[in-house]
């Protein structure tokens, strides 16, 4: 009796083995799989908000796609750090604006040491605008790097975004192209809104208590845009051109003061105070807040309330 239990127990523990043994074959199996389906994603790396959403929207789950810009800091004072190369550098794709927008790129580009890495310019084939302020920094003959906001150029970098992609995975090119052919149809729609709203405008005139960054929006739809500062936003407006300003907004009976988004808004409050008008907010998108990235909100969200307060500071039907 006992010999037979001792026989069963032995036979129990047998199986026992075995079903684990293949159980975790099977897991690490899966765990294989897994790590696999993991590497076959693109990893890349943008610049700024509008390449972030375009590369998410395009890539979908074939791409695994990172910010370079931390959520919440103002892009133009953006430095990047030595840990900021090496992600580059492990990367698949690198997509920046354009030497006018981030002119340190093209220096972690020289520095970058993966020959596999496709660096994509998203500004190759847009067409830009003379800049219209010029300092230290932006120096005469500086191009307004801020093309996302004429929608044809946002329809170019985008193509541009999905050529990168389709370089890297020729496998994914008919899954990059739908995602395209969407993201261009939304954009279609999204400049046709606009389009229909502005022309409806009693009032033409944005003007931006921040710096120059809507030149291509204004010149789109046929608007006048005075801004406060140049491209730079700690390029301090002298107390001249303040004055010039408030001049400017009282005699042409100006009710809204547009600010915008990850800096101060003192310059728009000063002038807010000096003529007694309104203040609304007029986010150029080149990045978001951290409560905003972690909302999922998206490039098309910023520019569709930009434009329910553009509606109302420009007074449309």
């Amino acid at each position: 009796m006992e010999n037979k239990w001792l026989v069963g127990t032995v036979i129990v523990l047998a199986l026992a083995i075995v079903v684990w043994a293949a159980s975790t074959s099977i897991f690490h199996g899966r765990a294989h799989i897994s790590t696999e389906k993991a590497k076959q994603k693109l990893t890349v790396i943008t610049t700024l908000f509008p390449l972030y959403d375009m590369a998410k929207h395009i890539g979908g789950d074939k791409a695994e796609v990172f910010l370079l810009l931390p959520p919440g800091v103002e892009a133009h004072s953006f430095e990047p750090k030595p840990g900021d190369l090496v992600k580059i550098n492990n990367a698949d794709v690198f997509i920046y604006t354009g030497r006018f927008m981030e002119p340190w790129a093209e220096k972690i580009i020289r520095g970058t040491t993966n020959k596999k890495l496709v660096i994509v310019d998203a500004s190759q084939g847009t067409r830009m605008i003379q800049g219209v302020f010029h300092d230290a920094d932006e120096p005469v003959g500086s191009l307004d790097p801020h093309i996302w906001l004429d929608f044809d150029n946002a329809k170019i970098m985008v193509r541009n975004i999905s050529t990168a992609l389709e370089a890297k995975d020729a496998n994914q090119k008919a899954f990059f192209g739908k995602n395209l052919e969407k993201y261009s149809t939304k954009l279609s729609q999204l400049d046709l809104d606009y389009q229909a709203a502005l022309v409806t405008c009693k009032s033409k005139e944005i003007v931006y208590g921040g710096h120059y960054a809507f030149g291509y929006l204004a010149n789109r739809y046929g608007l006048k845009y005075r801004a406060a500062q140049g491209f730079a936003p700690d390029a301090e407006p002298t107390a001249k051109d303040m004055a010039n300003l408030v001049e400017k907004i009282k005699k042409d009976k100006v009710k809204y003061i547009f600010y915008e988004e990850l800096t101060s808004p003192k310059i728009a409050e000063t002038l807010s105070n000096e003529t007694k008008t309104k203040m609304l907010l007029l986010n150029a998108a080149h990045n978001l807040t951290k409560d905003q990235f972690n909302q999922g909100v998206s490039f098309f969200d910023i520019l569709e309330n930009d434009l329910d307060n553009l509606k109302t500071g420009l007074e449309c039907h």
